[in-house]
């Protein structure tokens, strides 16, 4: 329903890093470390949204121990609000889908160790609005600073910024989100700025570092529940896809700002298990903000063991903030490392392939030194030892990560093998 397709262009600013509250708290000097986990309901439910909804999804977060793992924001997507503001200009929630109010919702959340996520674009229809699909026309635009404080009045974590306009500039739209940020930065409350400039905007995609306007931005078109649907950056991206565009973006990665490859589709049908399995292991290697998309209350036993997998976890949220580094692609057999605070560095094999291969890279390769390794396959849990091979056998789609630990004090970064296939994206303009 929402998009159409977005191709690649450059543009630059420079600016104040936006760097915010975690889910897991754990701040330094004032930034947050590790990408967002949670819940956001457009995936499944669209438009279809109201308060009972919300309210039964954070508390499935709860009792299901989704919370206790990381999953604290509850994102409300589109179609919250009232077709019109107030008198004064005030956005307001849908009297009849949210008629305790928006503060309430909020105050319910909270009341259960969870935070509020809330969307709306700064143009001056949302994304449901501009295709149709819901009425009025009650973007922020030219009510950035307003929007703010109502957002921080009520609570609210977390603010998902939406493009969904094919208008404007990327120099525009560096502009205008710089606008939110600053209004968000005003009112004094850690709000998380989640931004995707990619909606519908054939002037975008995943040239620029947004690292100084967000501490998330989009890095592709939206997501299906599709494994690849031949898309290199346009409307609808498939697992495949949008791995391809975002590998390449690591450098921009850090504490505080992250790519953001979309809302997971785990437990949404559409792939088999194994592309599930790739699909989270392959956002939590990338340091992507892990935002579940599914029926959390009807989720089944495999889409919970992927959705629960603490290794897997615990490699997203490490605090280095650091996304992996592609070591080695030959079209088939990929290979991605990413160093963790610990010294550990976890690696990816991941197998792109119609048939099951064998996949390999060394200590060496992905920047440590020494004889003798530990390797924990964070699928099984299972330990086993190197003397620096480390290889699996990795079914067609599959992904394969293994935590490595042992040897000498890694280097500072992966090194890329000859073979690597990595581009390098750069904005035209030097910073």
């Amino acid at each position: 329903m929402r998009k159409v397709g977005a191709l690649l262009a450059a543009g630059i600013l420079a600016g104040v890093p936006f760097a915010l509250q975690d889910p897991a708290g754990a701040l330094e000097n004032g930034v947050a470390r590790t990408p967002p986990m949670g819940w956001n309901s457009w995936n499944t439910f669209g438009c279809d949204i109201n308060e009972t909804l919300i309210k039964q999804m954070a508390d499935t977060i709860v009792n299901s121990g989704l919370r206790d793992l990381g999953y604290k924001y509850v994102v409300v997507d589109d179609c919250w609000f009232n077709p019109t503001r107030d008198s004064a200009g005030n956005l307001q929630g849908n009297p009849s889908r949210f008629p305790s109010g928006m503060k309430a919702l909020g105050d319910y959340l909270h009341a259960r160790g969870l935070k509020f996520g809330i969307y709306q674009v700064p143009v001056d229809k949302t994304c449901a609005q501009y295709f149709g699909g819901y009425p009025g026309a009650t973007g922020s635009q030219g009510h950035e600073v307003q929007d703010a404080r109502q957002f921080a009045a009520w609570g609210v974590d977390y603010l998902k910024y939406d493009w969904c306009s094919p208008n404007g500039t990327i120099d525009d739209q560096v502009r205008t989100f710089a606008k939110m940020r600053d209004a968000l930065a005003a009112t004094g409350r850690p709000i998380v700025y989640s931004i995707n400039p990619n909606s519908i905007h054939a002037k975008t995609g995943p040239q620029r570092d947004w690292g100084d306007v967000a501490n998330m931005w989009r890095t592709t078109e939206d997501i299906t529940n599709k494994w690849d649907t031949g898309q290199t950056n346009g409307y609808p991206m498939g697992i495949q896809n949008i791995v391809n565009v975002t590998v390449p973006l690591a450098s921009y990665a850090k504490p505080g700002a992250f790519n953001d490859p979309d809302m997971m589709e785990v437990g949404r049908g559409g792939m088999t298990d194994t592309e599930m399995r790739s699909h989270f292991a392959l956002w939590a290697m990338m340091a992507a903000p892990l935002i579940a998309g599914n029926d959390l209350r009807t989720m089944d036993s495999a889409t919970a063991t992927i959705l629960k997998n603490q290794n897997l976890i615990a490699v997203d949220q490490d605090p280095l903030g650091l996304q992996a580094r592609q070591i080695s692609n030959d079209g088939t057999r990929r290979v991605l490392a990413k160093k963790l605070a610990n010294g550990d560095v976890a690696v990816a094999l991941f197998n792109q392939g119609g048939s099951t291969t064998t996949i390999s890279t060394t200590a060496s390769a992905i920047g440590l030194s020494g004889g003798s390794f530990t390797l924990r396959d964070a699928w099984t849990n299972a330990v086993s030892g190197s003397t620096g091979t480390i290889s699996a056998g990795v079914p067609s789609h599959g992904t394969v990560v293994y935590r490595v630990s042992g040897g000498a004090t890694p280097s500072p970064s992966p090194t890329a093998s000859p073979t690597s296939q990595t581009t390098t994206m750069r904005s035209e303009v030097p910073a």
